[in-house]
């Protein structure tokens, strides 16, 4: 994935979808993959605080952006980590 393919998919997948905002970061993945070899990737996390929002409720926004994801980068999977946490800005 190119930074203008990842610029793409963040202005027409993921900030419509999150207009309060969010915060985006590279990252380096690695994993087994279904060969069972070790992969590795430059990778994106994104950071999106739900205010309120209960876990099923943020299961459903943010589902649609790792399919999505998963579709736009022949991806096999998207890691999701859900948390309660005690935010302020």
């Amino acid at each position: 994935m190119s930074e203008a393919e990842w610029r793409a998919f963040l202005a027409d997948t993921v900030t419509p979808a999150f207009p309060d905002g969010l915060t985006a970061f590279d990252g380096a993945g690695q994993w087994r993959n279904r060969e069972g070899r070790i992969a590795q990737e430059r990778s994106k996390a994104l950071v999106v605080v739900l205010p309120g929002a209960t876990a099923e409720q943020a299961r459903a926004r943010i589902r649609p952006i790792e399919e999505a994801w998963k579709a736009r980068f022949h991806q096999q999977s998207v890691l999701t980590l859900y948390r309660a946490a005690c935010v302020g800005f």
